[in-house]
C-alpha cells in the first residue's frame, strides 16, 4: 500500500502520496483502457502515460474519445477493459474525489466557478478556509484573499482587485485562475478539457503560457484540443485519437507539426479521398497525400522546424503580456 505523508505547505490539508516520484514513472499510466456503454465501445485499447514535468496532449475530432478518457481518469466514469494505473498501482476510482485525494485534477471549459462572485471566493469555492470553533466557526476571509493573491502569484498572475467578479475577467484569465486553485488543492495531475476552444489568439497565448509554467512547477498536464499548433508549441508527447482508438502516440523529437495536423484532419481518408476526388473537374487534388505514409516521412524534424517553432512559442509569449495587460485595462 502507498505510504502516506503529511500534506505540503500550500495544499490546504490535501495529504498526497509519493510527493517525489522518479522522473521515468509515470504519475497515471492507461493500459489497453476502454470503455463500453452497453453495446456501445466508445473507446477500446489506448496506452497513456503521464509523467511528472510533462505534457501530455490528447487531440482528435468530436467523437474520437477525448471526454470519455477524461471521465476515466478523473474518476467518474470507470474503464470497462484494460488497467488504469497511478503510482504504479491499479485502482478503479468510483467518484471524482477519490481521483482528488490521489492528486488527479480536471478543468473543465466550463471552469466550475461563479462569475458574480469575487476572484477570491470561486479561488476557494467549495473549500472554504474557517475559524473559530463550532458552532460558531465562521469563514477567514483575510486568510482566504492573502492566499489566493499568494498563489496566483506564484503562477505570475497579478490581479489589481480580488473583489472583483470573476465574470469581468477574461477568458484566458479565468482559466488560470482554474489552473492556479487546482495546483494549490495538491493538483500533481492536471487535466485541461480545451481550455484554449473558446479563445481568441492572444487569450490562447496567456493559457499556453501557464500551462508551461505548470509543467515548469513539475505537474504532469494532459493537455486535450483539437488545435495541433497549440499542443504542438508545449507538448511533449502527442496521442491523437480517432474513433475510440489511439491512432498515433509520439514523442515532440520523432513528429513534425506538419506529420501532426495531417493525422489530426485524418491523412488517410484524405488520401482515399483524393481519388474520389480527382473525379470531378476543377478540384485541385494534388496537395492532398498520397497514403498514410506521407506523414511518416514528416515524422523527423529538422533544424528550420525547431526554428520555427521557436519562434511560434515566442510570439505567442509576446501576446501574452499584450493579453494580460488588456484583462487588466
Amino acid at each position: 500500500m502507498t505510504s502516506k505523508t503529511p500534506a505540503a505547505p500550500g495544499t490546504h490539508g490535501a495529504v498526497l502520496a509519493d510527493p517525489a516520484p522518479e522522473q521515468d514513472r509515470p504519475l497515471v499510466e492507461l493500459r489497453r483502457a476502454g470503455k463500453s456503454y452497453g453495446n456501445i465501445r466508445a473507446l477500446h485499447g489506448v496506452d497513456l502515460a503521464v509523467h511528472p514535468g510533462r505534457v501530455t496532449c490528447v487531440l482528435g475530432d468530436n467523437g474520437a474519445g477525448k471526454s470519455t478518457l477524461i471521465k476515466i481518469v478523473s474518476g467518474l466514469h470507470q474503464h470497462t477493459e484494460g488497467e488504469f494505473l497511478v503510482d504504479g498501482e491499479a485502482v478503479r476510482f468510483g467518484t471524482p474525489r477519490d481521483a482528488l485525494a490521489r492528486g488527479i485534477a480536471t478543468v473543465y471549459q466550463d471552469l466550475a466557478t461563479i462569475p458574480l462572485m469575487p476572484v477570491w471566493r470561486n479561488f476557494f469555492l467549495g473549500s472554504e478556509m474557517t475559524k473559530g470553533p463550532w458552532p460558531v466557526r465562521r469563514l477567514d476571509i483575510a486568510r482566504m484573499k492573502r492566499t489566493a493573491d499568494e498563489e496566483l502569484r506564484n503562477m505570475g498572475i497579478v490581479l489589481d482587485d480580488l473583489e472583483q467578479p470573476i465574470g469581468t475577467l477574461s477568458g484566458g484569465q479565468r482559466q488560470c485562475v482554474a489552473i492556479a486553485r487546482a495546483v494549490y488543492f495538491g493538483a500533481r495531475v492536471l487535466i485541461l478539457d480545451e481550455p484554449t476552444a473558446a479563445l481568441g489568439v492572444k487569450q490562447s497565448g496567456v493559457v499556453l503560457k501557464y500551462i508551461a509554467a505548470a509543467r515548469e512547477r513539475g505537474l504532469g498536464v494532459i493537455f486535450i484540443t483539437h488545435n495541433p499548433h497549440h499542443a504542438y508549441m508545449v507538448g511533449d508527447h502527442f496521442s491523437v485519437l480517432r474513433l475510440g482508438t489511439l491512432e498515433l502516440s509520439a514523442a515532440r523529437a520523432d513528429i513534425t507539426l506538419e506529420a501532426l495536423t495531417n493525422h489530426m484532419a485524418g491523412g488517410a481518408e484524405l488520401a482515399a479521398l483524393k481519388h474520389e476526388l480527382a473525379q470531378v473537374g476543377g478540384v485541385d487534388v494534388q496537395a492532398l497525400p498520397d497514403d498514410a505514409g506521407t506523414a511518416a516521412k514528416a515524422a523527423a524534424p529538422d533544424t528550420a522546424d525547431r526554428t520555427d517553432a521557436a519562434e511560434s512559442a515566442a510570439a505567442a509569449s509576446d501576446s501574452t503580456a499584450s493579453g494580460t495587460a488588456e484583462g487588466k485595462a
